[in-house]
């Protein structure tokens, strides 16, 4: 009975923090233009890439982050894992090389770029090591 007790509270703490990230970018673009929002578009190497695996903890994780996602961004994460266990679907994969060869020519990792709704670069900033709180303020900084 204890287990399966901290087993739910494992899993809904989880939900807690679970972001509504899309995997589709074409869905992406398609809700930023119908709610009115720009698009974060996140490179990441999500299993080998210290400062992204940092980022998604520090700020991605973040209460503060959903919240401001659910007001004024649509969320797409290019994730580039390399572990076998952790590989995307060939088509995700594929879509996020694409996703590279537009945004992320350098493969900078990890590198956030902010999107308008038609999927025109509007800012972009990398890893900084600062609260979530103040990531959230520079991506709001590149909106001006």
């Amino acid at each position: 009975m204890k287990k399966m007790l901290a087993i739910m509270a494992l899993f809904m703490a989880t939900l807690g923090y679970s972001q509504n990230w899309k995997t589709n970018f074409e869905e992406a673009k398609l809700e930023a233009t119908k709610e009115n929002k720009n698009i974060l578009l996140v490179f990441s190497g999500s299993d080998w890439c210290a400062p992204c695996i940092k980022l998604d903890n520090v700020v991605w994780k973040s209460e503060a982050f959903k919240a401001e996602t659910e007001k004024y961004w649509v969320i797409y994460k290019a994730d580039f894992p390399k572990k076998k266990a952790n590989q995307l679907s060939p088509e995700l994969t594929e879509t996020n090389k694409k996703l590279a060869e537009k945004y992320n020519r350098n493969g900078s990792f990890p590198l956030v770029i902010l999107l308008d709704k038609t999927g025109k670069v509007i800012g972009m900033t990398g890893f900084k090591n600062i609260s979530a709180a103040e990531y959230i303020q520079l991506i709001h900084s590149l909106e001006k």
